[in-house]
C-alpha cells in the first residue's frame, strides 16, 4: 500500500519523543507536526532531517484504514494502548 497523499494522521495523532526540525522536544499525540502543511503534506518528507520514527512508518490496511478519519481513529486507540 502506498502512503495516502493528503491523510497526515500519521503526522497528527501520535506522539513523537524525538526531536522534528521546529519542535526540538517531539510532539505530544494529537497536535500536528509544525512540519504539516495545511493539506497535510509533510514538508521534508526524503530528507535527512525527517525524524527516524517517521521514516520507519509503513503504511498498510491496518494502520490508514480506508481513509483518514480511520487512520486518526487507529493511532488514537494504538496511542491510548501505548501510555504508560
Amino acid at each position: 500500500m502506498n502512503c495516502r497523499i493528503g491523510c497526515g494522521a500519521c503526522c497528527i495523532a501520535p506522539s513523537i519523543s524525538s526531536p522534528i526540525p521546529g519542535m526540538p522536544d517531539g510532539k505530544p499525540a494529537g497536535v500536528r507536526c509544525i512540519q504539516l502543511t495545511s493539506d497535510n503534506k509533510c514538508k521534508i518528507f526524503g530528507l535527512d532531517t525527517r525524524p527516524k520514527v517517521c521514516e520507519s512508518l509503513t503504511p498498510t490496511d491496518e494502520i490508514c484504514g480506508i481513509n483518514s478519519q480511520e487512520a486518526l481513529a487507529f493511532w488514537d486507540t494504538l496511542e491510548s494502548l501505548t501510555k504508560g
